[in-house]
């Protein structure tokens, strides 16, 4: 690892190169902060292409390779996988490494990471606060991370240098960075984030189940508000069973506001229907 401003990495290793991995190397590659980036996934086409594009220097379809000597290692696959692919690389890692990663789910699976990295290796979560339904490679760009929130969770076992690093690492290419509790980060994605696309699939699959066809007919309010149905279900399996606790609150409350405008409805309430969507509407607002 250099000190230099201008380049922060000799080897950079990317673990799953998608959307968010190839753009981190994009982003880095711009901005001069590496040598080398080197990445590892599941499928060879997809890593020829990866190269092909100088999205990445090298690939290889074995882990330990590269990940050695590696200065940066970025976790950005299924959360699921996170755990297996640690305790696959973990003695592969050179003194000094850092490790962090791009999952939506930090709380307990963050110290459960920092529990299995071997001494002066530094593990820091990170979640960029970035991408759409899209997660391959063709989507990738250099800006994606540019004004973009960047939650980093440290813990009282983080290496404070290891923590500014990350920290700048992301905010030189773009990012805005904000330092948060690794379980109160699961509780705000899971209410922002993760509660949203598990409503975005149900709406959907509630229109297939009343009558496919209409899905046909619908126009744009409908597709913006269910876009986020288009993403990964592999990604979002993952990630709404790790956070399920805070999810099983999140509906409770969700169930609660669906009975309200159900009983409003009934009532024919159209000045109480009003109150509720004008409620939303300058909540909504202050979202810019």
């Amino acid at each position: 690892m250099k000190g230099e401003t201008t380049i922060f990495f000799n080897k950079v290793s990317i673990i799953g190169v998608g959307l968010i991995g190839a753009s981190f190397a994009l982003a880095l590659r711009e901005k001069n902060l590496c040598g080398t980036i080197v990445g590892f996934g599941r499928k060879e086409e997809n890593l020829k292409k990866a190269k092909e594009r100088r999205i990445i220097d090298d690939f290889s379809l074995e882990i330990k390779r590269v990940c050695e000597d590696s200065d940066l290692i970025l976790l950005s696959t299924p959360i699921s996988l996170f755990k297996g692919i640690v305790e696959n690389i973990r003695d592969t890692l050179k003194k000094g490494s850092l490790l962090t990663d791009v999952g939506s789910i930090k709380g307990s699976l963050v110290y459960e990471i920092e529990s299995q990295i071997p001494p002066g290796i530094f593990y820091i979560g990170s979640h960029p606060i970035a991408g759409s339904d899209r997660s391959g490679i063709d989507d990738a760009r250099a800006d994606l991370f540019k004004s973009a929130l960047c939650i980093i969770t440290p813990t009282e076992n983080s290496d404070t240098e290891a923590m500014r690093i990350i920290a700048t690492i992301w905010e030189r290419i773009g990012a805005q960075v904000k330092f948060m509790d690794p379980y109160k980060h699961d509780e705000v994605y899971a209410a922002v984030s993760h509660l949203p696309h598990i409503v975005a699939y149900t709406l959907v699959n509630t229109i297939g189940d009343i009558d496919s066809e209409f899905i046909g007919y619908a126009g744009q309010g409908f597709k913006d508000t269910t876009r986020i149905a288009l993403s990964s279900p592999e990604l979002w399996r993952d990630i709404v069973v790790y956070n399920r606790d805070n999810l099983l609150k999140l509906l409770e409350v969700f169930e609660k506001n669906i009975n309200d405008i159900k009983r409003l409805l009934e009532e024919a309430d159209s000045e109480g229907i009003k109150e509720l969507f004008t409620k939303a509407q300058e909540l909504r607002r202050r979202l810019r």
